[in-house]
C-alpha cells in the first residue's frame, strides 16, 4: 500500500518559493530547504525532483501568480493609460519600500543569478518579460485607438521601455537606499506616455 503525504506540497512549494526568493538559487542548500520546508529530503526529491527542478516550479509559482495579477490590472475597461500609470508607480513604490524592495523580484533575480547559464530558468524569465511586455503593449495599442495616447508614439516600443524600467526599478530598488530615486525614474519615464 502506498503511503500518503505527511505534508502539503502546495504549502511546502510556496515556502520553497519564499526561501528561494529570500536567498536565491545558489545561497540555497537541500540542507536548508530540509530546514524550512520542515520535511526530510527524500520526501522533497520524490514531490518536487531535485533542487533545481523545486527551484522551476517555484519560479513557475510565482510566475503565475504575478502575471495573472498584471493581466487583470491592465485590462480593466474604460481608459488605460490609468492602468499603466499606476502599474508603473506600484513597480516603484515596491521597489522603495523598505521591508518589500530586499527580496526584489523573483524573477528579476532569477535573471541576474542564472540567466546567463541556465537555459531552463532564461527560458521561465523570458516568458515572464513577455506576460509583462504583451499586457503593456494591449493596453498602449487601447489606449492609443482611445485618444490617450498620441498617434506618434510606438506602443511596442514604449512597452518594451516599461518592462525595462519595472525590471531596472526592481534592481536598484534592492540595493538603494533613496526611494527617491526609483520614484523620479518611474516619474520620467511616464512623461513620455504624454
Amino acid at each position: 500500500m502506498a503511503r500518503t503525504k505527511e505534508f502539503d506540497p502546495d504549502a511546502a512549494l510556496q515556502s520553497a518559493l519564499e526561501l528561494f526568493w529570500r536567498r536565491g538559487y545558489e545561497a540555497t542548500s537541500m540542507a536548508d530547504l530540509v530546514e524550512h520546508l520542515g520535511i526530510g529530503r527524500a520526501s522533497i526529491y520524490a514531490t518536487f525532483g531535485n533542487k533545481h527542478d523545486l527551484y522551476l516550479k517555484a519560479l513557475d509559482r510565482y510566475g503565475e501568480a504575478s502575471d495573472t495579477a498584471l493581466l487583470r490590472e491592465l485590462s480593466q475597461p474604460g481608459p488605460a493609460l490609468p492602468a499603466v500609470r499606476t502599474l508603473v508607480r506600484r513597480f516603484a513604490a515596491e521597489a522603495a519600500d523598505e521591508v518589500r524592495r530586499l527580496n526584489g523580484c523573483f524573477v528579476t533575480n532569477t535573471a541576474a543569478e542564472l540567466g546567463p547559464h541556465d537555459t531552463a530558468a532564461a527560458r521561465r524569465v523570458e516568458l515572464s518579460w513577455q506576460h509583462i511586455e504583451m499586457p503593456l503593449h494591449s493596453a498602449l495599442v487601447r489606449a492609443q485607438a482611445q485618444g490617450e495616447l498620441p498617434e506618434d508614439r510606438d506602443p511596442r516600443a514604449l512597452a518594451r521601455m516599461l518592462l525595462v524600467l519595472l525590471q531596472g526599478l526592481r534592481v536598484v530598488g534592492k540595493a538603494s537606499t533613496d526611494p527617491a530615486r526609483v520614484r523620479d525614474a518611474a516619474e520620467q519615464a511616464l512623461t513620455l506616455l504624454d
